[in-house]
């Protein structure tokens, strides 16, 4: 990949991004980076959890960028599986959608 490519493909990442937390799930979304690393390990060892982390957030942004239903969210989110589900409920704005 040459550098051109690199930064058009930086600045694609950035404007969606923009877009995820300018979105309907901007909260959702800065409640799940406001957790600490040490919540995250609470739920699993190793590295699964980080890794299903990774993902949940992924998941959201998308979400938030796409405005999709908050049944639609929570469906996708439990298709990531048991540890995205308990992620999920450390995170006040996400916990709402499996009460």
């Amino acid at each position: 990949m040459g550098i051109e490519e690199y930064r058009k493909k930086l600045k694609e990442r950035a404007e969606e991004n923009r877009k995820a937390f300018d979105g309907i799930y901007k909260d959702e979304i800065n409640g799940l980076l406001g957790l600490s690393k040490e919540e995250i390990d609470s739920i699993t060892p190793g590295t699964t959890d980080l890794e299903v982390y990774d993902q949940l957030i992924t998941v959201v942004k998308e979400a938030s960028a796409a405005n999709i239903a908050q049944a639609e969210l929570k469906s996708r989110i439990m298709e990531l599986g048991d540890v995205a589900v308990k992620i999920a409920k450390k995170s006040a704005k996400l916990a709402k959608y499996f009460i």
